[in-house]
């Protein structure tokens, strides 16, 4: 019997959103050219650092002293 889809995707969620997200990029790359995909993926990636925080509930004090700190 095969496997259901469901099935490899709770074992290889990490992986399949990998794949998933390299081909986004792939996209990116191809479409509008190599800076501009970089940009968007850092933009991305900042995006999700904050909603990351907000859903934490960060204390946003403690997190603009973290991003000010020169050690």
């Amino acid at each position: 019997m095969l496997p259901k889809p469901l099935d490899i995707l709770d074992g290889h969620w990490g992986k399949v959103f990998g794949v998933l997200l390299g081909l986004l990029f792939g996209w990116f790359a191809i479409t509008y050219g190599f800076w501009r995909a970089v940009f968007v993926a850092a933009t991305v990636t900042v995006g999700y650092y904050i909603g990351r925080q907000v859903d934490e509930r960060t204390d946003w004090q403690a997190f603009s002293n973290r991003l000010r700190r020169r050690e």
